[in-house]
């Protein structure tokens, strides 16, 4: 018997209690879930930093930390949690965050904002949209989402660029890695997405410097991390004029502070962290499969790398 401790939000037990039963009996798992054991009974933990469970060290038994939330930079300097800890990768929230992506980039491209929803009985003729092809996008992380969207754009005929840390190959994708490739990646882009995690080497990793080197009038999109964008020159590049506008779904504190000047500014669209969430039945496949890992000796997947922050 395999002992299953659900840590979250108690809104989220009665999201997730029947999905997660359904995917640990398919998986062959005799597996107890509950909300509640005594610590030294549990073997994993399926966690949100916002449920009961902050100290891992009375969890003796514990056998991994099976993460509901994609981001686990609040996760991973805590000093007792010393098992296996795996961060989520769901494809229903990948499919989600595709669509919220390409959805805004081709909101910018075909100009959609001044063509449509200021219809003010101005015939504002002479305003197309070139080709995809024409357009260079850059997107920032090609993680399992960024090369997802990255993947998705492409297809659309866009000419896009990824930047990663590391080296990266994603098909159809020109892939840049490094502080070198960074540059190369944002020289010219109309259109920027950034899906990168939080961690203090991608801080900021879009700042003014970056900003100057975009085609102007330039895009920015940001469904992956506040702290990615540097506010202030955000602001400057827009007054500027350098860059058109913004899309924000992600800020540095959240909810957004109802004086921030990013709700008043008139080139700054925010939507309140939604672009994409992760789904209770997909996810709880992803669960379910590490625990079977985990029971079977195999490797579990999605494993965070604690030195890199993801």
């Amino acid at each position: 018997m395999v002992n299953v401790l659900f840590s979250a939000l108690s809104k989220r037990w009665a999201e997730y209690e029947a999905p997660l039963r359904a995917a640990l009996t398919k998986a062959g798992l005799d597996a107890r879930l509950a909300t509640e054991f005594a610590p030294e009974e549990v073997d994993y933990i399926v966690y949100a930093p916002n449920g009961p469970v902050s100290d891992f060290a009375p969890f003796t038994k514990l056998k991994a930390v099976l993460s509901l939330w994609a981001g686990v930079e609040t996760m991973v300097d805590n000093p007792t949690l010393t098992v296996p800890l795996c961060r989520m990768v769901d494809h229903g929230l990948t499919e989600s965050m595709v669509e919220w992506v390409t959805g805004h980039v081709l909101r910018y491209h075909l100009g959609i904002d001044q063509n449509i929803l200021g219809q003010d009985g101005v015939w504002r003729a002479g305003t197309v949209a070139p080709l995809a092809r024409d357009r260079k996008v850059c997107v920032l992380g090609l993680g399992a989402l960024g090369a997802a969207c990255a993947q998705a754009l492409a297809q659309l005929n866009f000419d896009v660029h990824g930047w990663a840390r590391g080296p990266k190959d994603v098909d159809g994708v020109t892939c840049h890695h490094g502080a070198d490739g960074l540059a190369d990646a944002l020289r010219d882009a109309t259109m920027v997405a950034l899906l990168l995690p939080d961690t203090p080497a991608t801080e900021n990793v879009l700042n003014a410097e970056g900003m100057a080197l975009m085609k102007r009038g330039g895009f920015v999109v940001n469904p992956g991390r506040g702290p990615l964008v540097d506010d202030t020159a955000l602001i400057a590049a827009l007054d500027s004029g350098q860059l058109a506008h913004a899309t924000l779904d992600v800020f540095r504190i959240e909810p957004l502070p109802a004086g921030h000047v990013f709700w008043s500014h008139p080139k700054v669209t925010v939507t309140p962290h939604i672009a994409a969430e992760t789904k209770a039945t997909t996810a709880s496949d992803v669960i379910a499969e590490n625990i079977r890992r985990g029971e079977a000796g195999e490797p579990f997947i999605h494993i965070v790398d604690r030195a890199a922050g993801y």
